[in-house]
């Protein structure tokens, strides 16, 4: 994968960084230049140039890219662009997803309170249903898009996640791996989710390979990644890792066996739909593990971070609304292009 065209001011001084290396590109003066612009954007939520930036910084932790050393990765140039970035993120979370009350909460009352949160989001969601339209009105144009958008993360399944397995201990640890082994496919490279998403890429006709649609990826798109990577690489938002992780496994059921039933009503066979069957049978289980043996276990044992779980899944549940919510706008609008040529 190389480096991604820039959109904007602050991915173009991120990307001449990343290709020029080991701030050839950057000094004291750029970073301070990064930070005047930070601090012009709009809400950061919304911002690509701002979320492909910081996209950028984090895929050194991820696959990397081929025309970036690998040795950037810890280079304090770089740590410092992403640091300003990442702080642009974390605050307009919390300005979008205050902790009004999840502040205080009792650590048994985690796994009601995760259950309480996620119902009375689906109840508050009364606008259009990404999933329901999938489900009965879209064609195979629309699920291509989808699927372009989706590959950001789902071609890394699980990953962001896994940055939070050494910072657990006993119970909580251990319901961790069990999810997460499910997830890489318990040992077998063909059932790894990441494996089953690129057959459903590759039986609508669309590029597999990883960063293929980077350039089609809408500022919410990046926002709901960029979010998984903030929690998984900051050992101080442990909590909130584990509670986006659980609003994750604990919303998937349903909109997974939708986007299943839409292929199959289009004509597509079980190679295009496994990946989804897949999640409605896998995240049902995982939801009770994610709720009670995840979450439940490490808020008792660190009951300071009890909130931020709760925090972490309100946070999880905000961006993929936004992610969803700008694909249906797109969508209205009949502005978007296939991934594969035709025009939406």
């Amino acid at each position: 994968m190389q480096t991604p065209e820039p959109c904007g001011p602050l991915s173009r001084l991120v990307v001449s960084h990343l290709r020029a290396g080991h701030g050839a590109t950057v000094t004291s003066r750029g970073v301070a230049q990064l930070r005047r612009l930070v601090d012009q954007a709009g809400d950061p939520l919304h911002d690509r140039d701002l979320q492909l930036a910081l996209a950028c910084c984090y895929e050194l932790h991820y696959g990397g890219f081929d025309d970036v050393a690998d040795d950037l990765e810890w280079d304090p140039t770089t740590l410092a662009l992403a640091g300003l970035l990442e702080r642009a993120l974390e605050a307009g979370l919390r300005a979008a997803v205050g902790h009004e009350g999840i502040a205080g909460v009792e650590p048994a009352e985690v796994p009601a309170r995760l259950r309480s949160l996620v119902d009375q989001d689906a109840e508050a969601d009364a606008g259009p249903s990404l999933s329901a339209f999938l489900l009965r009105d879209a064609e195979d144009r629309h699920f291509r898009e989808f699927l372009a958008q989706r590959s950001v993360y789902h071609l890394k399944e699980a990953d962001p996640h896994t940055w939070v397995i050494p910072r657990l201990r006993g119970r909580a640890k251990a319901a961790l791996v069990e999810i997460q082994a499910d997830e890489y496919g318990g040992g077998r490279p063909a059932a790894m989710h990441a494996s089953l998403f690129a057959a459903t890429m590759r039986a609508l006709g669309l590029d597999d390979s990883y960063g293929a649609y980077w350039a089609d990826a809408t500022a919410e798109t990046f926002a709901s990644v960029n979010v998984m990577t903030l929690f998984g690489l900051h050992r101080r938002l442990r909590g909130a890792a584990l509670g986006h992780l659980a609003a994750l496994e604990m919303t998937s059921t349903l909109p997974n066996r939708r986007y299943g039933n839409g292929l199959r009503r289009l004509g597509h066979d079980v190679t295009a739909t496994a990946y989804f069957d897949e999640h409605v049978e896998a995240d049902a289980v995982h939801e009770q593990v994610a709720s009670v043996d995840l979450c439940g276990s490490f808020a008792r044992a660190e009951p300071a971070l009890a909130g931020d779980v709760l925090w972490g899944a309100d946070c999880c549940l905000m961006v993929d609304r936004l992610a969803g919510a700008a694909l249906l706008s797109a969508w209205s609008r009949g502005t978007t292009a296939d991934p594969v040529g035709e025009v939406a």
